[in-house]
């Protein structure tokens, strides 16, 4: 079956699910992250299978999250290594660990506890603005449309209609308040829908 591709969508969330495809990215980039950087190392911690996980690390180079370097010559065998992009997205599987540990845990608690070694408290994320430091939640923002959106796909109604000033995603405005209208979904331009659903 092929996959439908994402990565020219207008829409940073779906480009980088374009890039993960399926659980068994995420969980070879946490595997990287526990410190895991061989083939058969992936294997055993994982058990998935061999052209599965060469796939899942052959994109993931290709994207620049990963790089190989051998580590063996005869015969020749590479482990993989995060890169400044690959680094960088801890906060997004530490975001998944949190909500994971929020809503999935059970009474038995936490499966794993990330411990912050600089202050030596046990911790999890928290997504905050980048500007005050307050929570983020959905309710209290807005979106617009920003540079790096198609200027072609501007004229479109519904996009105007998404990004109105003070229309907030799920559908309320900046003072909490219901549109008489439901949002409008983006139409396909050929490059996926025109607006974030």
């Amino acid at each position: 079956m092929r996959r439908t591709s994402f990565g020219t969508w207008p829409c940073s969330i779906a480009r980088t699910a374009d890039i993960l495809g399926d659980a068994w990215t995420l969980l070879v980039l946490r595997e990287v992250f526990y410190g895991e950087s061989r083939f058969d190392g992936f294997i055993g911690s994982l058990g998935i299978a061999r052209n599965t996980l060469t796939d899942r690390l052959r994109r993931l180079e290709a994207e620049g999250l990963l790089r190989r370097r051998a580590y063996q010559t005869d015969p020749v065998r590479h482990e993989y290594l995060l890169t400044d992009k690959g680094r960088d997205f801890f906060g997004v599987l530490a975001a998944i660990n949190a909500w994971g540990d929020r809503w999935l845990a059970g009474d038995e608690g936490a499966p794993v506890v990330l411990r912050h070694t600089s202050c030596d408290h046990d911790t999890q994320a928290r997504v905050v603005c980048s500007s005050c430091g307050e929570p983020l939640h959905h309710q209290d923002l807005t979106a617009r449309t920003g540079p790096g959106y198609p200027p072609r796909l501007l004229d479109d109604p519904a996009v105007r209609e998404r990004f109105a000033p003070g229309r907030a995603p799920g559908g309320r405005t900046g003072l909490g308040l219901r549109p008489d209208r439901p949002g409008v979904a983006g139409r396909d331009h050929g490059e996926g829908p025109a607006a974030v659903r």
